[in-house]
């Protein structure tokens, strides 16, 4: 009658018994499925030891709906009872009462989930194999189930977190398209949430598919076989993809996306085997805790990269303006192999190993996309202006030991000092919070100066002891590249601004 009751009320126990009827069940051996939608009916219907199921058809979502055949006490007429989807199940309805779509669609837009349940007794002579194997019709439409899928206490604040560290969450669901919208909204999403079905990515091909689900927040009544195509489309559409799962029906797209996530506490063998990345709890907020980990994995790599790559690079710009300037190259091999000891070794390692620690970049990788955020242009950028600085602060030293009184080995070691203390001052720069970035900076610093000013060492790699002069001149060549490291994206945007045709040429993380 277009009544809503509750469960337990003695008007919906006629439905709560169909609908637990249709459950997967052996012969009424006690047996109990592992859906936790055919459990919560099962529980609600409580014990039926009278039904005697004959023959059963366990729910598919291509089929949307499952069904059995069974008796009353294993003598009664055979009846046929079925459960599902609405818009599957009461088409199949005879005498189907006005208010009854109605009601589902209401009840699915308050984020319910529906299943309509419907019977018929079979025929004299129908076989209940044959008539499982036809689509259901004629059916006496019994009544309308609404299960409220009660999302986690942490759900909307993992929602928010995912937002906030630039990750876009996207929910796959099997229910109805109005129900995932209401759950969706119930959990963060705005109120415009797009949302696509199921239906829809099957009727597309895979542009299409990649068209559809770019801005998507929400796919319902999606198969398990469309998961896949889901994740594959997100990819051809350029997104670096995250599938958390745990059924064995997720594990081929947790195994296609770019970071697969299973869970040990709930979670399929197949899911967890499937997965980069296993929550073993069973609170998946520590995945917002785990972008942020992962970013800062990702910076500190990112900054040993540019401290490798950017300072050989500008060691190599140094040694080829040297060589046109003085005719031959101005650091030695063995001040080379000095200068890779010093830079390259312990205080690359020390930034690998630890975090940044800057709000200000962590308040940048939110406004980023997940994908984008610490290499590409950012890491182009970071090893081209080490490069410049490196190169700046040698040629400085290495001109002003040229124009000064002194050897060509006093010029030499100046420019030796400068490399090292250049690198190592953009490094602490950076990585000013980090004690093990310190002490291995001002360590390597100290072992340098301590071998050039002893004689017998010093000569061993073709340097010399400097005195105060030589120091300064050293000091102020790096205090001119550091300077010249900040005015870089200064000068960056001019080029681009004055002279556009030649910021063409330039790399793209300039423009």
């Amino acid at each position: 009658d277009g009544t809503v009751r509750r469960a337990g009320d003695p008007e919906t126990a006629d439905t709560v018994r169909t609908a637990a009827r249709a459950c997967p069940r052996l012969d009424g051996d006690g047996a109990r499925p592992t859906h936790a939608t055919d459990e919560a009916i099962l529980d609600a219907a409580g014990d039926d030891p009278g039904w005697r199921q004959e023959e059963g058809l366990p729910f598919e979502t291509s089929r949307g709906y499952a069904a059995a055949v069974g008796r009353e006490d294993g003598t009664g007429p055979a009846v046929l009872v079925v459960k599902g989807a609405p818009e599957t199940v009461l088409p199949a309805c005879a005498g189907l009462p006005d208010h009854a779509l109605d009601v589902a669609q209401r009840l699915a837009g308050d984020g319910l989930r529906i299943i309509a349940v419907a019977r018929r007794p079979l025929a004299r002579g129908e076989k209940a194999a044959d008539v499982l194997e036809q689509s259901p019709s004629k059916l006496e439409f019994t009544g309308l189930l609404a299960l409220a899928d009660v999302p986690r206490e942490t759900s909307p604040a993992l929602v928010r977190g995912l937002r906030e560290a630039g990750v876009r969450p996207v929910v796959l669901t099997g229910d109805h398209p109005q129900t995932a919208h209401a759950i969706a909204v119930d959990l963060g999403w705005p109120e415009d949430a797009v949302v696509v079905t199921g239906d829809e990515l099957a009727a597309a091909d895979r542009t299409a598919r990649s068209r559809m689900l770019r801005d998507a927040d929400v796919v319902a009544r999606v198969a398990p076989e469309q998961k896949l195509q889901v994740v594959e489309s997100l990819r051809d559409a350029g997104r670096v993809v995250g599938m958390v799962g745990d059924g064995a029906n997720d594990a081929a797209a947790i195994r296609a996306a770019d970071i697969g996530v299973g869970i040990s506490a709930r979670g399929s063998a197949a899911a967890r085997n499937a997965a980069d990345l296993v929550v073993t709890g069973d609170d998946l907020l520590v995945l917002v805790e785990a972008v942020r980990e992962g970013r800062a994995l990702w910076h500190s790599v990112a900054d040993a990269i540019a401290i490798l790559i950017g300072g050989n690079a500008g060691e190599v710009g140094f040694g080829i303006l040297g060589t046109v300037l003085g005719g031959a190259a101005p650091l030695s091999t063995r001040q080379m192999l000095l200068v890779n000891l010093f830079t390259d070794l312990f205080p690359a390692m020390a930034v690998a190993v630890t975090k940044t620690g800057d709000p200000e970049q962590e308040a940048a990788d939110a406004g980023a996309p997940l994908g984008t955020a610490v290499l590409g242009e950012p890491l182009i950028r970071q090893i081209r202006h080490r490069a410049l600085t490196t190169a700046l602060g040698a040629t400085a030293a290495w001109l002003f030991g040229r124009f000064t009184p002194g050897t060509e080995r006093r010029s030499t070691t100046m420019a030796l000092c400068a490399v090292v203390g250049t690198q190592l001052a953009q490094t602490l720069a950076d990585r000013r919070g980090s004690r093990l970035v310190q002490v291995t900076s001002l360590g390597s610093a100290a072992a340098l100066v301590a071998l050039v000013q002893t004689p017998g060492a010093s000569r061993l790699f073709g340097c010399t002891p400097l005195g105060p002069v030589a120091w300064t001149g050293v000091a102020a060549a790096i205090a001119l590249a550091l300077a010249g490291q900040r005015a870089l994206p200064g000068v960056e945007d001019a080029i681009v601004r004055y002279w556009p045709k030649m910021a063409e040429r330039l790399p793209r993380a300039v423009r």
